[in-house]
């Protein structure tokens, strides 16, 4: 029997980019997927798709309701959605800084609060957040972003030992660099866009981007029921970026 078989997950920014290679391998391991969007229009038409705005408290309750209504159940939560920021710390203002924050860590809270009640009914809870590298290493012109990841992280541990009791399991990725449309993005706005992508994947060990699909393995590894020891940890996926430091060639 599939690993999800009889499961419902939600996936927070599914529409697209890591969030969509999400979704399609927790559907392709059997779960009934709703995906949760700001452009719900973008998703796979195979998922329930619901317009959703996790820096809005009412936006995300409304939708998570929605999709607990469709499926009658929830089971998984991956909380994906979020956004970039660059520069260092002089280069966001106040308005920047809690916009980034409420989006990639409080939309976490919201959304994770609105589902709490499904979760805690399943037998087979489980809750997985998408942090970054940016939490584990320093990266240049990422402040912003750094700290918001980096709470994801923190997060991720209180969590997970806030609802082990309740049956719920709350674990996390840290993907490197990925091969996602907003890497995309800054890389047509860069000077030298084939320089700009080339020093990227230099940066990884293995010396290339990380593929969407191979973040999406590793949510459903920490999502399925077969995982059920795994709690309050995370997972690198960024080409040993942060634990190795190989000679150079």
């Amino acid at each position: 029997m599939p690993e999800f078989d009889n499961l419902v997950a939600v996936v927070t920014g599914g529409a697209s980019g890591l969030g969509a290679a999400i979704a399609r391998r927790l559907a392709d391991g059997g779960a009934a997927v709703g995906v949760l969007d700001v452009n719900p229009a973008g998703a796979d038409p195979a998922f329930f798709a619901v317009a959703a705005d996790v820096s809005d408290r009412d936006s995300v309750a409304a939708a998570i309701a929605q999709v607990a209504e469709k499926f009658g159940r929830i089971d998984i939560l991956v909380n994906n959605a979020g956004i970039g920021a660059q520069g260092d710390v002089a280069a966001n203002d106040d308005a920047e800084w809690a916009r980034v924050l409420s989006i990639n860590v409080t939309g976490i809270a919201r959304t994770t609060s609105a589902a709490l009640p499904y979760l805690r009914a399943s037998d087979s809870a489980a809750i997985v957040n998408t942090s970054s590298i940016a939490a584990t290493a320093g990266l240049p012109q990422r402040a912003l972003y750094s700290a918001s990841k980096g709470a994801v992280l923190a997060l991720t541990r209180a969590m997970a030992a806030d609802h082990l009791r309740e049956g719920i399991r709350v674990n996390c990725v840290n993907p490197g660099t990925a091969d996602t449309p907003w890497v995309g993005r800054l890389l047509d706005a860069a000077d030298d866009p084939a320089a700009e992508r080339a020093a990227l994947e230099a940066r990884q060990p293995h010396g290339r981007l990380v593929a969407p699909a191979e973040v999406a393995d590793a949510v459903a590894y920490l999502a399925s029921p077969r995982s059920r020891s795994t709690t309050g940890t995370s997972i690198a996926v960024d080409g040993g970026m942060h634990e190795l430091r190989l000679r150079p060639e």
